[in-house]
């Protein structure tokens, strides 16, 4: 048991214990996220989630229907995003007022999962898009890279001391989100007690390594990737390219370092693999996440008018992975049909003077292309985490943990309810009560009574010194 102990007694189960920052290059002053003003998306608010949209569905005969939607009023677990690189703030490092950037990517890729969990969207600062176009134009600004990751730690202890209550979570993030979560999983989540909280993470639009022909070591060393939408504890990665314009050499993804590693790429519409049809939420006007609209183009022939935010194409977009010479990654096909009166192609390539470039491939739309897809795995896991089903992708030291960690999880829970009414010690009587079959369940909750009261703590430390 004193092994246990010393694995739950640094459990992530709220917070308790704080996850490391990284060195910052400015000793900038950490947010106060306590604030709601640093945060873009929580429950229960207006905010930026709390937007319309509504969809036009475009048929293949043109026809055109509306798709409503609303947000779930309880839903079972929780997701975490974190924006890509959308700020156009002058400086190498966003600030924390909220642009129409940061409020239009949040709704273009993240509030459409209130239908399927509670959403949690930290502001954070950034390196900005400002930083990079200079960069790629060989000007290069100060940023502190550090500064975005411990915003997101601080944002993410905030979220598990106050939010979370033993909750699952589902982490999301694009692009340089989905750096920044990246790290934050390697340090605190893979292979901790924490990882039994992980319903799922989608790190889209990156490049996560995987060995060949496995689905779990190189980033993650206990999180495999995902092959069915009921799996929880997994991960899902991809980049988007169009079957017509393949990765070039220079691509900027769809390509890991590492010999034997290769780019993980899991079909949202095909998890166990294979060609899927894509579940498109595409925005009507055509604009893009970084904010340049292209150019206009009619969804259907002869144009009638979009009134709603969002279109939806069923049977225009198929998806696969493909991993060859190129690279790995998930590669668009558009059947566009000259004969019926619908579009044949879609927007959401970079253009760089005027010609489309091919190394970043359909990134502006990673998300888009299959947030339906998406949508649907998470609420399938959550269901399936909820049920506590079969499905787990836990390996290693933690699937061990498992069972100790969701006795820890509900002890806390027992624990926070009882003893602001009931005073610690009797909060931790009722819930050994209510909670133990046998002493080693006695130990665990013991422990989460030491990790909610520090002084409590360090008076069994120095007790047992003696």
């Amino acid at each position: 048991m004193i092994c246990c102990r010393l694995v739950l007694a640094g459990a992530l189960a709220l917070g308790v214990v704080a996850t490391a920052r990284a060195q910052s290059e400015t000793g900038a002053a950490k947010n106060d996220y306590s604030d709601g003003k640093t945060w873009l998306c929580r429950p229960g608010r207006q905010d930026a989630c709390a937007v319309d949209l509504t969809t036009t569905i475009v048929a293949a005969d043109g026809r055109l229907t509306r798709e409503a939607w609303k947000a779930d009023p309880r839903p079972p677990i929780d997701c975490f995003y974190v924006y890509p690189t959308v700020s156009l703030d002058p400086e190498g490092n966003s600030d924390m007022t909220p642009g129409p950037e940061e409020t239009g990517v949040v709704r273009a890729q993240f509030a459409r999962f209130a239908s399927a969990c509670r959403p949690y969207a930290p502001l954070y600062r950034q390196v900005t898009l400002t930083a990079l176009r200079a960069g790629i134009g060989g000007t290069a600004m100060r940023v502190d890279r550090a500064l975005a990751y411990n915003d997101i730690v601080d944002a993410w202890n905030y979220y598990l001391q106050h939010d979370n209550n033993g909750r699952g979570v589902v982490l999301i993030g694009h692009s340089q989100g989905s750096a920044v979560l990246m790290s934050l999983i390697r340090n605190e989540v893979d292979g901790k007690p924490l990882q039994s909280r992980l319903v799922s993470a989608l790190l889209l639009g990156t490049n996560l390594a995987v060995p060949n022909s496995r689905d779990v070591g190189g980033a993650f060393k206990h999180i495999a990737l995902c092959r069915s939408a009921g799996q929880t504890g997994c991960v899902i990665a991809y980049a988007s390219f169009r079957s017509t314009i393949p990765p070039p050499a220079n691509s900027r993804f769809g390509r890991v370092e590492g010999e034997g590693m290769r780019a993980a790429c899991v079909n949202p519409a095909a998890p166990a693999g294979g060609n899927g049809g894509l579940h498109a939420y595409l925005s009507a006007s055509g604009r893009s996440i970084v904010g340049a609209a292209a150019e206009p183009r009619p969804w259907v022939t002869p144009p009638q008018p979009i009134g709603t935010p969002f279109v939806s194409v069923p049977g225009l977009l198929t998806a696969q992975c493909v991993a060859n010479e190129k690279g790995s990654y998930l590669e668009v096909t558009v059947h566009g049909n000259p004969a019926d009166p619908r579009t044949d192609d879609i927007a959401g390539d970079v253009i760089t003077n005027g010609e489309v470039n091919a190394t970043w491939g359909l990134h502006l739309i990673d998300v888009n292309l299959a947030l339906g897809n998406l949508i649907d795995i998470v609420r399938e896991q959550g269901k399936a985490y909820r049920s506590g089903g079969p499905g787990r992708s836990d390996t290693g030291e933690s699937g061990r943990w498992g069972g100790q960690v969701r006795i820890y999880s509900r002890a806390v829970q027992c624990l926070s309810s009882i003893r602001r009414q009931r005073g610690p010690y009797r909060a931790e009587a009722s819930c050994l009560f209510e909670r133990v079959r046998d002493l080693e369940d006695a130990e665990i909750v013991a422990v989460a009574a030491d990790d909610l009261d520090p002084d409590r703590q360090s008076v069994r430390r120095e007790a047992g010194r003696h």
